[in-house]
């Protein structure tokens, strides 16, 4: 059975201003998250836009992740759809652009009870033998895969993973209490990862990994190490920029610091618009704060 860990970016899909999507700063902002030492990449997540691509687009995000990361980690795709022969569609056709495993989401129209959920994943996992983690995050779209959820799906052996982002940190030990090590538990939220690493989570879905792979990787494995005290060292001076993850324009904010750190593209597609005015300048002191922060920790 698959057992993915460690630090797993979501990736952002990089736009040109017109909107277009822009597969060549794609790659690049993908090469740099893997020279920085990430385990695994996610392309098509909530963060990369996922929603407002077309087939022909989504393909071209997947393949060319999976070219400009030649097998040196795994790539992963996320799987978000309405219906669920939509979803099983895709999970064959994203196996056939090349990815290696899938995040699915529950259906994006629909709040589903627990046994409507659990069934959603099933037939899912019966589309494509690749392995999946299961994305969970109530706050956003109403559904919530429970420990009891899980302890439903245990026996689907393709289902091998869940993103935890409940923002509970109470769930991680009530999922090992449910099902102990049944799924790899990843943290979902980057502003409790070391809370979520003290408790046994062995991997993260991070979106602030965007912009400072290095940092965060650090961060994961100073944790991993148990070696907390200066973890958190690091954290401390990460946490407000790492808070820019939970906005309902996590988007437009990661997007906005990648460009500020590396100089990425900053631009969404539509709805979706550029910052402007003092949310545009609370990012920005947001993330220049951080890096004064971080000039000071590697001149310490």
């Amino acid at each position: 059975m698959t057992k993915w860990a460690g630090v797993f970016p979501a990736v952002t899909t990089k736009m040109t201003e017109s909107g277009a999507v822009d597969i060549d700063a794609t790659q690049r902002s993908i090469e740099r998250l893997v020279a920085n030492g990430v385990s695994g990449v996610i392309v098509l997540p909530m963060l990369g836009e996922n929603a407002s691509l077309s087939m022909a687009e989504r393909e071209s995000v997947i393949r060319g992740a999976v070219e400009v990361v030649g097998g040196r980690v795994p790539v992963l795709s996320g799987l978000a759809e309405v219906t669920l022969e939509a979803a099983q569609a895709n999970a064959a056709r994203y196996q056939g652009f090349g990815a290696e495993g899938l995040m699915v989401f529950p259906s994006i129209a629909y709040k589903s009870d627990p046994r409507e959920t659990a069934e959603w994943y099933r037939r899912v996992a019966q589309a494509s033998p690749l392995p999946i983690m299961i994305y969970n995050n109530p706050i956003a779209y109403g559904v919530d895969v429970t420990p009891e959820v899980l302890a439903m799906l245990s026996d689907v052996e393709e289902i091998v993973c869940v993103k935890e982002e409940s923002g509970d940190i109470r769930r991680v030990t009530d999922i090992a209490v449910a099902v102990g090590d049944r799924y790899s538990v990843f943290c979902g939220v980057d502003d409790v990862i070391v809370e979520s690493m003290a408790l046994g989570v062995t991997g993260w879905v991070s979106g602030m990994t965007n912009v400072w792979p290095a940092e965060c990787v650090e961060i994961f494995n100073l944790c991993k190490e148990e070696k907390f005290a200066k973890a958190r060292e690091l954290y401390r001076i990460l946490t407000p920029a790492l808070h820019l993850d939970t906005h309902v324009k996590l988007v437009q904010y990661i997007k906005l610091a990648e460009n500020l750190v590396y100089g990425a593209p900053e631009w969404p597609r539509a709805p979706r618009l550029p910052l402007i005015g003092t949310e545009r300048d609370f990012v920005v002191e947001t993330v220049r704060g951080a890096i004064r922060g971080l000039e000071h920790y590697r001149a310490a």
